[in-house]
């Protein structure tokens, strides 16, 4: 007897729905690999942002030096103290106190001795730019054969105990600069010194030897005593073994120099690496130092600095990210409950009919939650599996987000069926219109808005500067959404019953059968308008977020140029270099300007007269938005009367409107304050004074027209300005002696998003904007086609009774579209209020601007209120839900009667 292959009932079910497991596991398997690799990406951008903080700063800041000074040697023997095998010795020691995340670079690191107070040199022969003698400083260091090539002569040899002449290498540019060469002789107080050697420096940016830029190059100083003078200083490289040598000359001191080594330190590393430090400067890890170096062994590094700038911008930069991690992930977990309304309204006769007959609830659950199992787990781990791909370090978190979004699609419609079915009752239409909320629905709903008031007071009084994600701060948008969706469910009956009256009055059918459709929504549809409005919402948000960080780094950008380009230089600019730049394509205004500081009677901060034409200056100051006025004001009064200015406030504050006298290099000016405006393009936001150019040339034509006086400053307006194009103009028309500075606006707007940390925050937070928007869309799909083959069958009937084409696709749009435009209206209005609420604590400072105060300071950037973040949503929603619509009518069109009106069809 033949028996039949046993197939298990969860895999005869997945069979029997294909289409929509396989949209579960899709669902599942996007949302899982979203959720899973949320903090593995901030996790890589913190750490590209700790490491760009550490490894673009100079080398002296990235280093930990350790010092010991002659007063605080140990034991009888200070040569034996200063001797090469016993600093060797130290230097081992000291290395494994280092243990991880403090990690130094050994191949740079070095040690020796050093003398803290240069000698002199007493030789005739050495330059003197104003008479006094140079100073040498004296450095017995290891590494000097792996850090520098020979040229000449070869390195020191270390001298005899008790020797007073040692011998020294120098760099090529220290000897070029002192008039050095092989086989010179200094003469130091105690010491000779003879030059055995010409060195190139391997890697002169290098921390070995950019910390201490002495040992490469000499440099002049300037003395301290009246009058101040310029003098040479330069470093005199010795052999590690004349360190004991040093004493004769000058005070000496032991050092080691550890540069760090951030190529393995993480984001994670960051606050223990700080504390390492400070623990190494002040605290256990000094007394530690000291038992191996000396006990006055001192520890000093600019790191902790740095990495306390880092903590205060990823502080704040975190809240704002919560904000839109908790949008999304309310959005995700809403669309993920919302695919278990179709199934459960699918099987609805079935669960019913198997409780009827006895099916325990708990097994009915247990049943339904082992089938969506099999289809949300695997999609889950698979998920999870493609997030690991995304750069990050901890594996936890993930797996955690993953797990989640898998047990959350695996109940979801386990939950459903069970809260339906909890116990059986007779079938009844719910219509959303018809439903009363109950009191628990009130107390809810009461302890939501309670919720969200306390959220918005917090967020607005604390702020997002201060840094630290707080939950109930960060779902401030979110229980916003959810106070309005809330409200519109409880108002929608309201107008559906008002427009509904007048309808059923009129001899049409379409508008009444409409509206009749759209009050039979079940009462579960508050859930995708709960999702549409959180999206919505967080979507409005996000959006202004965007567009706020984009304005301030114009306006910034703005600000630190004051045009498109502009050319200076401390000298005239050739009136051919203006003639140049004023053809380059892109440039449509080339603004010649004279620019000089003027003292103030005041004692003050000093004046900035700044001269231009003022046809020209008034396009651009139009052009750039920075201080527009009519040319006529500053127009040339003629005779003795005092001259128009352009001021701004804070010189009225200082000097009044009366007329006043300026001195610069043309002659004496009488300036009177005309026009009052808070920036120019030539000097944004300081304290300038704006001259005509016409009226200075017709009091002083003599100087003026002198060619040493001739405009030092170009402002270039324009769009798209050929950079190239600028440069190869400057180089031809500019002498090297007279070397110009072009800057160009759109160069510092790139420079204010270098930031990984900042770049990294922001693409994170644009793809969570944009995956609210697509989860967004995604419930409005699922609520639409939730009621499709009711709506089919409804069209393939009215078609039987005469419906024609255009009155199908009509019914359709008047269907779906009372909840959809309740929807958006809902979002638009949502996100203005939360943009208004949440606005002034909300500060941008920290992502749009690297390096500037967001502590809630005047100048601060707050969100902004941009009515393209707040419509563009909510009208993608409407065009969508329209598209479906008719979409959904023309298939309908296509398919007979006969398949839509089958007998026995329950739909």
């Amino acid at each position: 007897m033949h028996t039949p292959p046993r197939t298990h009932w969860w895999r005869a079910r997945l069979r029997a729905s294909r289409t929509t497991a396989l949209a579960l596991a899709a669902l599942v398997l996007i949302t899982a690999f979203l959720a899973a690799a949320f903090p593995r990406a901030r996790e890589a951008y913190e750490t590209d942002g700790v490491r760009h903080a550490l490894g673009s700063a100079p080398p002296d800041l990235r280093t930990v030096e350790i010092t010991v000074s002659r007063a605080d040697l140990t034991g009888g023997d200070p040569a034996a103290a200063y001797a090469a095998p016993e600093l060797a010795r130290q230097d081992r020691a000291i290395r494994r106190q280092f243990t991880a995340p403090l990690r130094i670079a050994a191949a740079d690191a070095v040690h020796g001795v050093r003398t803290t107070k240069a000698p002199a040199a007493q030789d005739a022969w050495l330059p003197r730019p104003e008479g006094l003698t140079p100073l040498l400083s004296l450095y017995a260091v290891s590494g000097l054969d792996r850090h520098a090539g020979v040229i000449r002569g070869r390195l020191p040899h270390a001298a005899r105990p008790g020797a007073r002449t040692l011998e020294a290498a120098v760099t090529v540019a220290t000897a070029r600069t002192l008039r050095l060469h092989e086989g010179s002789r200094l003469h130091l107080a105690g010491l000779t010194v003879r030059i055995c050697g010409l060195l190139t420096p391997r890697a002169p940016q290098g921390p070995y030897w950019a910390v201490d830029p002495l040992m490469a190059t000499a440099r002049q100083d300037v003395s301290v005593g009246p009058p101040p003078q310029r003098y040479w200083r330069a470093g005199l490289l010795l052999a590690p073994g004349d360190g004991p040598a040093l004493p004769a000359a000058a005070e000496p001191e032991k050092f080691w120099r550890y540069p760090l080594d951030t190529g393995a330190l993480t984001g994670r590393d960051a606050p223990l690496l700080r504390e390492r430090l400070v623990s190494l400067e002040h605290g256990a890890a000094q007394a530690r130092l000291r038992t191996v170096a000396g006990a006055g062994a001192l520890a000093d590094s600019a790191v902790d600095g740095l990495l306390d700038s880092f903590a205060r911008t990823r502080a704040a930069i975190a809240p704002v990210l919560a904000v839109a991690a908790c949008g999304i992930g309310t959005v995700a977990a809403v669309v993920l409950l919302m695919t278990a309304g179709p199934a459960a309204a699918r099987r609805h006769a079935e669960l019913a009919l198997l409780r009827a007959r006895g099916a325990s609830l708990a097994g009915l659950t247990g049943q339904l939650a082992a089938e969506t199992a099999a289809v949300a787990l695997p999609a889950a781990a698979a998920g999870g599996g493609l997030a690991l791909l995304v750069p990050g370090e901890r594996l936890l978190p993930s797996l955690l987000a993953a797990a989640a979004v898998g047990l959350l699609g695996t109940l979801a419609l386990p939950l459903r069926a069970a809260a339906a079915h909890r116990r059986p009752r007779p079938a009844e239409r719910g219509d959303l219109v018809r439903a009363r909320p109950s009191r628990r629905r009130t107390v809810a709903e009461l302890t939501l808005l309670v919720l969200a008031v306390g959220a918005v007071l917090a967020l607005r009084r604390r702020g997002t500067a201060a840094g630290g994600v707080d939950t109930l701060v960060s779902a401030a948008p979110v229980l916003l959404s959810g106070i309005a969706a809330l409200v519109l469910t409880r108002l929608y009956p309201l107008p559906l019953r008002l427009a509904a009256r007048p309808a059923a009055r009129r001899a049409g059918l379409t508008g009444f059968l409409s509206l009749a459709r759209a009050g039979r929504a079940p009462a579960t549809a508050g859930l995708p308008l709960l999702a549409l409005v959180v999206a919505l919402t967080t979507a409005s948000f996000g959006g202004s977020v965007l567009a706020g960080i984009a304005t301030a780094r114009d306006r910034a950008a703005l600000t630190a140029v004051g045009a498109e380009a502009r050319i200076s230089a401390g000298r005239a600019l050739p009136e051919a270099l203006r003639r140049a730049v004023a053809r380059v394509p892109g440039v449509t205004d080339a603004v010649p300007v004279r620019i000089g500081i003027q003292p103030a009677d005041d004692n003050g901060p000093p004046l900035y007269l700044v001269i231009a034409d003022a046809e020209a200056y008034s396009r651009l100051a139009r052009a750039t938005g920075l201080g527009a006025f009519d040319a006529r004001e500053l127009a040339d009064p003629g005779g003795d009367r005092p001259l128009p200015a352009l001021v701004p406030p804070g010189f009225v504050t200082r000097f009044g409107r009366a007329p006043m006298a300026l001195q610069p290099e043309f002659g004496q000016l009488v300036i009177r304050p005309q026009v009052v405006r808070g920036d120019t393009p030539a000097q944004p936001g300081g304290d300038f004074v704006v001259l005509n150019s016409r009226s200075v040339a017709r009091l002083h034509p003599d100087t003026y027209a002198d060619p040493a006086n001739g405009p030092s400053l170009l402002l270039l307006s324009g769009h798209a300005l050929d950079a190239r194009a600028l440069r190869t103009a400057l180089r031809a028309h500019t002498p090297p002696s007279r070397p110009a500075r072009l800057t160009l606006r759109s160069a510092e707007r790139a420079a204010l998003a270098d930031s990984p940390l900042q770049q990294g925050a922001e693409r994170l937070y644009t793809t969570a904007v944009g995956a609210g928007a697509g989860f967004a869309l995604l419930a409005l799909l699922l609520s639409l086609l939730r009621d499709a083959p009711q709506r089919a069958q409804l069209l393939s009937r009215l078609r039987t009774m005469g419906l024609t084409p255009a009155q199908g696709r009509r019914l359709m749009i008047l269907e779906a579209l009372p909840q959809v435009l309740l929807a958006a209206l809902g979002g638009v209005l949502t996100g203005a209020a939360a943009i208004r609420l949440l606005g002034p604590g909300t500060d941008l400072t920290p992502l749009a601007l690297p390096g500037a105060p967001g502590d809630g300071a005047r100048n601060a950037v707050r969100l902004p209120f941009d009515a393209a973040s707040l419509l563009l949503p909510s009208a993608g929603v409407l065009v969508l839900a329209l598209a479906v619509a008719l979409a959904q009518a023309w298939w309908s069109g296509r398919r007979r009667e006969s398949t839509e009106l089958r007998a026995g069809d329950p739909r």
